[in-house]
């Protein structure tokens, strides 16, 4: 089975005429991005050259993109790396790539739902919870809120609308 991907960002378009692009990064920032040397690109392997911010989000430069024309056909492909590529993390931290999907459940163990996707808006993270009955509500992930413990995530039903 293919390793899962994550992705750090989408291609906006092309940028100047040299083949760099402009990126929307879902990264935390571009230097988590230039540490990287390959990375895939509408399903092929390509080697980053590099990147800068730029605008809203970054400019990158791959090796095998040398022109306007090329770099307008990644147009809206993603920017994504194994997940093994990821750097360890320290005790207490996380990616929001191993947030979705999680369970939900209320201290007493009951079932809440599931983690859907992961915002943050400048003030921390909030889980987007879907409820069984489909419904989703978004929630703080703070401690004594929503908490990450064993694989699943422990939430204060009062929180969930």
């Amino acid at each position: 089975m293919p390793e899962a991907q994550v992705t750090l960002a989408a291609i906006a378009g092309a940028h100047g005429l040299g083949g760099e692009v402009r990126l929307k990064l879902f990264a935390e920032s571009v230097e988590s991005l230039s540490r990287l040397t390959a990375v895939q690109v509408g399903g092929r392997e390509l080697t980053l050259k590099s990147v800068k911010p730029g605008g809203i989000g970054a400019v990158a430069c791959f090796a095998e993109i040398s022109d306007r024309s090329a770099a307008e056909k990644l147009r809206g492909e993603l920017v994504t790396i194994p997940r093994s590529a990821l750097p360890p993390l320290e005790e207490g931290e996380y990616y929001h790539t191993d947030l979705l999907g999680l369970p939900c459940e209320s201290v007493e163990g009951e079932p809440l739902g599931s983690v859907v996707a992961v915002e943050n808006f400048g003030a921390g993270d909030i889980l987007e919870i879907e409820k069984p009955d489909g419904k989703r509500s978004m929630v703080p992930f703070r401690e004594g809120v929503a908490d990450l413990a064993e694989g699943k995530i422990l939430v204060d039903p009062v929180f969930l609308a």
